[in-house]
């Protein structure tokens, strides 16, 4: 983000930004994961502060764009390591099945009026929901499927958002952008670190598993071009990625 050679074949990091590969991964199946575990993880767990634990609870999460690459792994993570009920959408019968097999207790088509979708599922609201696609489009139903004094959490970059539209419910808005740590050099960068071989071990462990979703070849400007098209066309299943030159 603060400065360029991201597609070079070498890259300085800093430790406390990366960890350990997953020992049972390819580099390719590895590389899928990084960032979106860090958005996933810093979302579900520092900006909406859910517990980890297991059972079953009282809470939910609506996850809107759930066969993407971060929607993918937060998925598996909230089901996994938390007591949340969760909900994804998706919108075509391929990433339906994708988020199904991720975990989802139950998949949504967000095609369709959220409010009429979570009723057909026996759901009239939710107690959390992480937006990770086209938040301004769909803030009207958010806040509609949100219960009062829920938690909306988002990762997109809308032109604008008329926030007053979360003060009757008295909602919380919370913003996850994962090179905030980073790009300022906070004090407790290292998290990154930490969670990432936490990710790595429940990867090694069967708990969860890659977000890699297609595989676009060598990394050059026609592949680029081409996987780039793919994620704009938002048809997009898990994480694209481009391996060696």
């Amino acid at each position: 983000m603060t400065r360029p050679g991201g597609n070079s074949e070498l890259h300085v990091v800093d430790e406390r930004i990366v960890g350990h590969m997953p020992k049972t991964l390819s580099f390719a199946h590895a590389a899928a994961l990084p960032l979106t575990a860090i958005t996933a993880w810093e979302l579900l767990f520092e900006r909406l502060q859910i517990a980890q634990q297991k059972g079953e609870g009282s809470h939910s999460l609506l996850i809107v764009g759930a066969a993407g690459g971060v929607g993918s792994i937060l998925t598996q993570l909230a089901r996994q390591l938390t007591t949340l009920k969760v909900i994804g959408t998706a919108s075509r019968p391929e990433t339906e099945s994708w988020v199904r097999e991720l975990g989802a207790h139950e998949v949504l088509n967000h095609s369709k009026p959220l409010s009429e979708e979570l009723k057909r599922v026996g759901l009239n609201q939710v107690t959390h929901v992480a937006s990770l696609t086209q938040t301004e489009q769909h803030l009207d139903q958010l806040v509609e499927a949100l219960k009062p004094q829920g938690k909306l959490a988002l990762i997109d970059d809308p032109k604008s958002l008329d926030v007053s539209k979360l003060k009757r419910k008295s909602l919380s808005l919370h913003w996850e952008f994962m090179y905030t740590r980073s790009m300022f050099e906070t004090e407790d960068m290292i998290e990154q670190h930490n969670l990432l071989n936490r990710v790595a071990d429940l990867i090694d462990a069967g708990t969860l598993k890659t977000t890699f979703g297609e595989h676009f070849g060598s990394i050059n400007a026609e592949n680029l071009r081409r996987a780039h098209a793919l994620l704009e066309s938002g048809k997009a299943k898990g994480k694209v990625v481009l391996e060696g030159f």
